[in-house]
């Protein structure tokens, strides 16, 4: 088996900042120098001068597939790897395939085809970032429903922030550059607001801000390890012993408290746990409903490549924070549970015992706004 392909990502803020096209034209400059490149996926959009940089480039078939009575065109993975390009160019990195596909994402197609040896280029806007996805909500009031794990992104080799003025991209816009007339002025009533584009586009930029930082700190620490290995064959440098705790429950603010907890411990390069505390290790003596939401929340934070714990308790405050001090975390993620009457009694009970008793640890209480002002 070839080593592992490398992933290059044209990252942006937006539909028509021009990810795609300078996502062909880095093919056009590598075709020119004799690499073999082949176009794996390519939505035109209807954009005349992103599909002029297709011309000479070589494209693999579409897959057809039928879907309930309904035909649709994905990309053919397997005739991608067949080919044996250098390298595939592949549009639109987070698209969700049509069900009954062999893989339920177009990053899933991705990784396998890196897997197979073949360097990939591909795009996507920051506002698939998997955690990012509550404040996305928040900033533009939609809800992205294709992310991408952050694990997924950080395998990139480099990541290109393609750049563009708000102001600019609504000149693209109103242009008809981007969409056609119809579609674009729904779209300048909706999403593409100039407050909503700045929002987005800093956030762009301070995610491609932080990857060229987490890659200069990466550098420096290997430049400062020494090459001479000690006699059990393990490098001198130094390790860090951090981490992050986040406290599952059945609440369905739980997502948006493993995306914050996950991404802090990025940030902090520390190691990121996720904790559900229970009377009896078997979850299957928790009621129905209950143990669904737990376990669907588990295996999300199992998918972003946080390590999840069971652990036996009856004191949910006292396990948790004892937890916590043994894998000298640094912070605890608890959410603000706000149901009514008893439920509502016991949820601040709860983080006030874990604040009361893990006074050398920072912990951090998330509320879900939507639920917030639902329960009053």
């Amino acid at each position: 088996m070839s080593s592992p392909g490398k992933l290059k990502i044209f990252l942006g803020y937006a539909a028509g900042v021009g990810k795609t096209y300078q996502m062909l034209e880095e093919a056009q400059g590598l075709k020119a120098k004799g690499v073999d490149v082949v176009i794996g996926y390519f939505e035109p959009h209807g954009r005349k001068d992103t599909i002029a940089k297709t011309e000479g480039l070589e494209t693999v078939p579409r897959k057809r597939v039928d879907y309930r009575g309904a035909t649709f065109e994905e990309m053919d993975t397997e005739a991608v790897i067949a080919r044996k390009p250098m390298v595939a160019v592949i549009d639109e990195f987070p698209h969700t395939n049509v069900p009954g596909s062999a893989r339920a994402k177009r990053w899933e197609d991705v990784l396998f085809i890196l897997e197979h040896g073949i360097d990939v280029l591909t795009t996507m806007n920051v506002q698939h970032l998997e955690s990012l996805n509550d404040h996305m909500a928040h900033v533009t009031g939609v809800k992205v429903r294709e992310t991408i794990p952050d694990w997924v992104v950080k395998q990139a080799v480099e990541v290109v922030m393609v750049d563009l003025t708000p102001r600019a991209l609504l000149n693209r816009l109103e242009r008809g550059v981007v969409y056609p007339q119809d579609k674009a002025k729904r779209a300048l009533e909706n999403f593409f607001k100039e407050s909503t584009l700045v929002a987005l586009r800093e956030m762009a930029l301070r995610q491609t801000a932080m990857e060229v930082e987490e890659r200069l700190e990466a550098s420096d620490a290997a430049a400062a390890v020494s090459p001479a290995a000690s006699a059990n064959g393990q490098a001198s440098g130094p390790q860090l012993h951090d981490a992050v705790v986040i406290y599952i429950s059945d609440d369905p603010s739980t997502a948006m408290l493993i995306r914050r907890g996950k991404r802090v411990a990025d940030v902090i390069h520390a190691d990121c746990f996720a904790l559900f505390v229970a009377e009896e290790s078997d979850l299957k003596s928790l009621p129905t409903e209950k143990r669904v939401a737990v376990e669907r929340h588990l295996n999300f934070a199992r998918n972003l490549h946080i390590e999840t714990r069971v652990l036996v308790g009856a004191d949910h405050a006292k396990t948790i924070v004892e937890f916590a001090r043994m894998h000298n975390a640094r912070q605890i993620f608890l959410p603000r549970l706000v149901g009514k009457g008893m439920d509502r009694m016991l949820g601040k009970s709860f983080v006030h015992q874990v604040v009361g008793m893990a006074n050398d640890i920072e912990v951090t209480i998330v509320a879900d706004r939507k639920q917030e002002r639902a329960g009053g």
